[in-house]
């Protein structure tokens, strides 16, 4: 492997990866590190009045080699998995508010996480997956130092639902190998009814854009392993359409026609759905296979098959 692959090896070498975790822990003391932006001390208070309710620590669920990602992700030894609790998001409908609601997990420290990271190398994951990070990139940043010096040599992947601060992925430029944003809404309206963010789009198509700037598209190894680049993902929402032709619209012509597109067919109706009729349902095949036409219409072409 090149000694300087992944990019945040070289990163490592010169210091800049230990000056970048520190200064985005010195963020948290006024946070504005998610598009939240609550500006509460989180340093200092275990359970802050901030929209993700994590303090110093990240609040780990669950760490696993996970076989349900995208192919190039899973690979034959799987993805290495790790969960955070309290998302900047909580979707109305999300499938994950076990964990995403919560705070159900531990707590852990800098070397802990590095831990888990050189846990899942161990097991032979093809990379290390940091599920819902937009709210712990300090703590991320602060583990990677430790890991790095364990021996920590896999690429990183940041799968976020996409509600992230242009700034704060200038801090992770040269860190994250490949970044797999989730676009959710397109509509004001609908994100601030089932995500209170009604700025969602805005904040999610720059946010993207820096994505791409860093990284560009998505590159796969000689194995189909993604090696680095942007991978979208868009989960199909019931009599959403308009919205996901918006989305396409906006990765075909303001990102690249050349975009890594996953449109994901499982939506079903959990969390606090039943409060929204629109959405009260599974979405039908119908409406899945027009989303994928909708994408090819828009001019995309570079989709996740596997079904």
């Amino acid at each position: 492997m090149d000694a300087t692959y992944p990019s945040y090896l070289k990163l490592h070498q010169s210091g800049e990866l230990a000056r970048r975790a520190e200064g985005a822990v010195a963020v948290l003391a006024e946070c504005t590190l998610c598009a939240r932006k609550c500006r509460v001390d989180r340093l200092h208070d275990p359970k802050p009045h901030a929209y993700c309710q994590t303090g110093r620590r990240a609040i780990l669920s669950s760490a696993f080699p996970h076989h349900g990602e995208e192919d190039c992700l899973r690979g034959t030894r799987g993805s290495g998995t790790i969960f955070f609790c309290q998302c900047n998001l909580r979707c109305e409908f999300c499938q994950n508010c076990d964990i995403s609601y919560t705070d159900s997990g531990r707590k852990v420290a800098p070397h802990e996480l590095a831990d888990v990271m050189l846990r899942l190398q161990d097991l032979g994951c093809h990379n290390v997956n940091f599920v819902t990070p937009s709210h712990v990139v300090a703590q991320i940043l602060e583990a990677l130092v430790p890991a790095v010096e364990g021996g920590l040599n896999l690429p990183l992947v940041y799968n976020t639902g996409g509600y992230d601060r242009v700034e704060t992925l200038k801090l992770l430029d040269g860190v994250f190998d490949v970044y797999m944003p989730d676009i959710k809404f397109a509509d004001p309206v609908t994100a601030k009814e089932l995500a209170r963010a009604s700025d969602y789009f805005d904040v999610a198509k720059a946010a993207v854009r820096e994505m791409h700037r860093q990284v560009g598209d998505l590159e796969l190894d000689e194995r189909g392993i993604a090696r680095r680049g942007l991978l979208v993902r868009h989960l199909v929402m019931p009599e959403g359409l308009d919205e996901t032709r918006e989305i396409m619209r906006f990765l075909d012509r303001e990102v690249s026609c050349d975009t890594f597109v996953n449109v994901m067919p499982q939506y079903r109706p959990s969390a606090h759905a039943a409060a929204h009729p629109k959405i009260n349902r599974p979405i039908t095949l119908d409406e899945y296979h027009r989303a994928l036409s909708i994408a090819e219409e828009e001019g995309l072409w570079r989709f996740d098959r596997r079904r």
